[in-house]
């Protein structure tokens, strides 16, 4: 397998808005992150992945981009962003932004054209349709409710927009667009980034003749209307060819109805168009027959179905994968995939044990090195994210009550992983001096960085560790994978090997004491280990980890 630095990276996800203020409005910005770095630094992280900072009206925050050139005045200026880049490059780290080029805001200059006439020579940048029998033109729903077309008074068509009604779906057949895009990239390439994270890039083709959606699930929609269109792959290798080819920058595309048989398309090595991607089997895992706001209990035998699937398919395509449990658009990974509660500890620790010993890019979301939790907000006022508002509204027209709609979104609102990063156990928890834009987490008290920094046995230095060991350990990197014990309800167990070393995983998904019956040869030593001693080789205590090397 070629050997590449994005694959050996660890990468920090940061979401400005809630990183750090630096000028007392509340608001994260650069200058907050700039005052970090050393901290990031000192996690062992190679890369930085930025959500978007771009001009924005802040629909979407900020995934709503009104000019792709300009830095959001919230978080700062060019300048700001210029010495970020220069001081991420001094520490030795590399630095990704987020881009987005299924959509612009409904305030970008190309749609304000856009929607002046019929004949206004932006029309094509975007997907007009007239009406059909009085209404929009299909029945496709919209990712955050109601439906994806909206009708524009100036002319009386309807405007497509996947997500938000101002978030307005870019015509990715023009090539005028996608010249646009390509000169985008390449602005922030020239100014020396070193990557992108690629924002729905399964959406950018859309069906021709936009057919009606007879399917009835949401998710199934997305496969099989919205995901995968006829000219992605084409459109992604000239984007290669016109842009990414002339750089040393990683790539890794968000992809929502992406799945191993066409996620090879994507990454494999001979076809030229993206290192990486986000799929979301395994993110969608607990939701139920209703989609997200009707969850069900997730089982370990299928998310080790989702990743062994995954990493074959992959592997046999030559391909790379990013491995991840959470970010922006999920809950808190402690909180929904391990024990928030009474094993908080244990369970946070065991998680980024999983992240770092299986194939691929191991990705960390700001706050989950210290287990920063779901918030239970008591109230809808609370809520800052678009897409949860708009679920309330539902909520709502279907007769539910506020009560009810808390307890699904106390669980899965993407609210969860914005509320500020917790600095210390200040007012506003060493984030701002200001009342912070959203509420923060009143654990913040007890979970902080402050608190973990100095005790050796907290989960903030246990990532420290955890990201170091398979950076001395390439076998981590680049080795072999075999999942054990593949319908085990509780254990996790899986080896890593190489001519060099060879790793036995082992991780106990439950409350309770199990034990691990080895059909392993060698004679075993506990490297790594997230209790305060390793107890005995083959029995896990409640959400214990151990990599055990075989000799």
């Amino acid at each position: 397998m070629k050997e590449s630095w994005w694959k050996e990276s660890a990468v920090y996800q940061i979401y400005p808005r809630s990183f750090k203020d630096s000028n007392g409005d509340g608001i994260g910005d650069l200058p907050g992150i700039i005052e970090k770095l050393s901290y990031i630094k000192s996690l062992g992280v190679d890369v930085i992945w930025i959500c978007p900072i771009y001009e924005s009206p802040n629909d979407d925050n900020g995934y709503d981009i009104s000019n792709y050139r300009i830095i959001m005045e919230e978080f700062g200026s060019m300048d700001d962003f210029d010495r970020l880049l220069e001081e991420v490059h001094r520490l030795e780290m590399k630095l990704v932004m987020d881009l987005v080029p299924n959509h612009t805001s409904d305030e970008h200059r190309w749609f304000q054209e856009s929607r002046k006439s019929r004949q206004n020579p932006y029309r094509d940048y975007y997907h007009w349709q007239p009406p059909l029998n009085g209404g929009p033109p299909n029945n496709w729903p919209s990712f955050f409710g109601g439906s994806a077309w909206e009708q524009d008074p100036a002319t009386g068509d309807y405007y497509l927009h996947l997500f938000s009604r101002k978030q307005p779906d870019l015509n990715w057949e023009n090539s005028l667009v996608r010249e646009g895009i390509y000169d985008i990239m390449k602005f922030w390439c020239e100014k020396g980034i070193d990557g992108f994270r690629i924002d729905v890039i399964s959406l950018i083709s859309k069906r021709a003749g936009y057919p009606d959606a007879k399917a009835g699930k949401f998710r199934e929609v997305v496969n099989q209307y919205y995901a995968n269109g006829p000219r992605v792959h084409e459109f992604l290798q000239e984007m290669h060819k016109e842009v990414l080819s002339h750089y040393d920058i990683m790539t890794v595309g968000e992809g929502p109805g992406i799945h191993p048989e066409e996620g090879v398309k994507y990454v494999g090595a001979s076809r030229k168009e993206l290192n990486m991607i986000f799929h979301f089997d395994h993110m969608s895992i607990d939701y139920g027959p209703g989609g997200k706001n009707d969850p069900v209990k997730w089982e370990l035998p299928e998310f080790k179905k989702i990743v062994n699937t995954w990493d074959a398919k992959l592997h046999e395509a030559d391909g790379w994968g990013s491995i991840f449990l959470g970010n922006h658009d999920y809950p808190r990974i402690v909180s929904r995939f391990g024990n928030d509660k009474k094993y908080w500890k244990e369970s946070a620790k065991l998680l980024v044990t999983l992240l770092f010993t299986l194939r691929g890019t191991a990705y960390i979301y700001q706050g989950d090195e210290i287990g920063m939790t779901n918030v239970a907000y008591p109230a809808i006022e609370y809520y800052r994210d678009i897409e949860t508002l708009n679920s309330w509204k539902e909520a709502m027209a279907a007769g539910k009550s506020e009560e009810e709609f808390l307890e699904v979104i106390h669980y899965n609102s993407r609210d969860n992983a914005r509320t500020p990063m917790q600095w210390d156990d200040s007012a506003q928890g060493g984030f701002s001096e200001a009342t912070s834009w959203i509420p923060m987490n009143p654990n913040h008290k007890e979970i902080n960085v402050a608190s973990q920094e100095e005790d050796p046995n907290s989960i903030l230095n246990y990532y420290r560790r955890m990201i170091h060991f398979r950076k001395q350990n390439p076998t981590l990197t680049y080795g072999e994978y075999k999942c054990l014990l593949k319908e085990d309800p509780d254990i996790y167990a899986f080896e890593r090997w190489d001519d060099t070393n060879r790793f036995l995983i082992l991780l106990n998904f439950s409350d309770r004491r199990v034990r691990f019956e080895p059909p392993v040869e060698g004679m075993p030593e506990v490297r790594v280990h997230n209790y305060a001693h390793p107890g005995t080789f083959w029995e896990l205590r409640p959400w214990e980890a151990k990599v055990i090397e075989l000799v």
